[in-house]
């Protein structure tokens, strides 16, 4: 099971999220086990308008470095520029946990260094897999902000 974290803070966030939950179910050998509902949040570290965010849970026969390739297939198609560190996104993808695998390389680093730093991946994470993330580290995140909008489609 893999774990993604999806955001998006330019143009339509919200059909960006969705559509791209979407996509990550079409590529090749990966099959869509569960989806958050959709969150708002103000950017981390970032600039620009609020973020819409969700994960979604994956069953995926692609290795780790397959499904990252294709993940940043996907942020291209929506548009994703880098023009910066931290710069507003049309779409943004992060895989936070492949199975028990633990990656340190240039491209990937699993478990997703940062995630336990933010209540935009670790509420959703929570609400689809709750015995990925304990209390504490929710606890630890109650002063950042964040707005459950709705479930997204099945």
């Amino acid at each position: 099971m893999a774990y993604i974290a999806l955001g998006a803070n330019l143009g339509n966030a919200q059909a960006s999220v969705l559509v791209a939950i979407q996509r990550v179910a079409s590529l090749p050998g990966t099959r869509l086990i569960r989806s958050s509902s959709l969150y708002r949040t103000a950017p981390v570290a970032a600039t620009g308008p609020d973020f819409i965010n969700a994960v979604v849970a994956v069953a995926t026969r692609l290795s780790a470095p397959e499904l990252l390739q294709g993940l940043q297939n996907i942020e291209n198609q929506a548009g994703r520029l880098r023009p910066y560190r931290n710069a507003p996104r049309t779409l943004d993808l992060d895989i936070l946990l492949y199975g028990d695998a633990s990656m340190n390389s240039p491209a990937l680093r699993l478990p997703h260094p940062r995630m336990h730093e933010r209540a935009f991946v670790l509420v959703p994470l929570a609400e689809i897999a709750p015995d990925k993330v304990r209390p504490e580290q929710l606890g630890a995140l109650a002063f950042q902000a964040i707005e459950r909008l709705a479930a997204t489609a099945p």
